[in-house]
């Protein structure tokens, strides 16, 4: 399915308005400067597959646009570039394994040029997790999509022990460091983008999470996607020859 972002633009004059929290946040672009940032970008189908966190699940927060990290690339985007489409496969509760299995081909079928990964979270949570395995699949789920004239996005996960002391020290904060080590290596290996929100500036703030500090509020949504896109700007600027870190 082709997605529309989830929420129109507003007119110039009244989106600091509507939204003034996102206006006045440092780690939030303006209105319009994600089109001008990816001003001359060469994607024109922009594919996002994995778990939730791609799906987009989040709680709203005053302030800030209702909008995903992928539908606000994918809107600025088509600011850049109006002949862009846009599709999310994103399904909540996936394995790395299923969503290789699951949106791989469909994913493929797209035909896209600008692929965001995200996946991972959800094998943490199983019994027996083997980070082999989840290397394994986490490889030849980048694999499917590897190849000249596409650009790959993978995402480093944010820390959220730093926003919440007592979750520091513990298997969550360390499964999540144990996660992105495996998302850093397959991104360097396959020449990915990486979107490493580990330590980002706004990491420590609580309003950033969700209330079951799995997914982000509508504020994390608009930092990620901050975040993506000046990656991606910076990819445009060196012309896809290296691997530029948010």
């Amino acid at each position: 399915m082709i997605h529309e972002p989830s929420t129109p633009r507003l007119a110039a004059t009244g989106w600091a308005a509507a939204y003034p929290a996102e206006a006045a946040d440092p780690h939030c672009l303006g209105e319009d400067e994600g089109g001008e940032l990816l001003r001359g970008a060469p994607w024109r189908r922009f594919a996002v597959v994995g778990d939730s966190l791609a799906e987009g699940l989040g709680d709203p927060l005053p302030g800030y646009r209702a909008a995903s990290w992928a539908d606000r690339i994918a809107e600025a985007l088509r600011s850049a570039a109006p002949d862009a489409v846009y599709t999310n496969l994103g399904l909540r509760g996936l394995t790395t394994a299923q969503v290789r299995a699951e949106q791989a081909d469909r994913a493929a079928a797209f035909a896209p040029d600008l692929v965001a990964v995200v996946c991972g979270g959800n094998d943490l949570l199983l019994p027996g997790f083997s980070p082999a395995a989840v290397t394994r699949e986490m490889d030849l789920l980048f694999d499917r999509f590897a190849a000249p004239g596409t650009t790959l996005l993978a995402f480093a996960l944010a820390n959220v022990a730093a926003a919440v002391p007592e979750l520091r020290g513990g298997p969550l904060e360390q499964g999540v460091a144990l996660l992105n080590g495996i998302v850093r290596g397959s991104a360097e290996r396959h020449g990915a983008v990486l979107v490493d929100m580990y330590d980002h500036p706004a990491v420590g703030d609580r309003d950033l999470y969700s209330a079951d500090l799995v997914h982000a509020t509508a504020r994390g949504h608009a930092v990620i996607a901050a975040a993506t896109i000046r990656a991606l700007s910076r990819r445009i600027a060196t012309g896809g020859e290296s691997c530029p870190q948010a």
